[in-house]
């Protein structure tokens, strides 16, 4: 069973492998992944989440219900154009154990690849919704939090909500 690692943990801050194989195991975790997501309500869940240091994570589509399990993903260019959105995260939970928001500024759309489960090449330019979903979740592969975007104040502002679990 997967356990969901929270702020502070430092897996979260660890830059994550790439996956050499496409195993039954990865596969295992990644429908694992999958439910905790959706039981939890959330869009995206990275291996680091679940305390795997390694490069996949599954999201989905919040328009289409569509499900990617994205295995090595790689933003391959980012728009110019940004735009502001609220973003919360599994792994930063408030005192009433529900994910705490802030708006963060991040590119509009975004072209990427990754294998699928089947080892495959996938390529799509992702928008909205989506683009924003893909570049929070390979930020965790990468140790990235969505709060490191945000200015000192804010920050601070953010983690006293997120502190007061402790």
């Amino acid at each position: 069973m997967l356990q969901m690692k929270l702020c502070g943990d430092l897996i979260l801050r660890q830059k994550c492998e790439p996956v050499a194989n496409i195993t039954p195991e990865l596969l295992k975790i990644m429908d694992e992944m999958v439910q905790m997501m959706s039981d939890q309500n959330g869009v995206g869940l990275a291996a680091p989440q679940v305390g795997i240091t390694q490069r996949f994570l599954v999201l989905m589509d919040p328009d289409t219900h569509q499900i990617y399990r994205m295995i090595n993903p790689e933003i391959i260019s980012r728009s110019d154009k940004t735009c502001v959105m609220e973003e919360g995260c599994l792994s930063v939970l408030g005192a009433d154990n529900m994910p705490v928001y802030s708006n963060v500024a991040r590119p509009e759309s975004v072209d990427v690849k990754w294998l699928d489960e089947n080892g495959k090449q996938n390529q799509m330019h992702m928008e909205k919704n989506l683009a924003r979903i893909v570049q929070h979740e390979t930020d965790h592969l990468d140790g990235v939090l969505f709060i490191d975007y945000l200015t000192g104040v804010k920050r601070e502002m953010l983690m006293r909500k997120v502190n007061r679990r402790h």
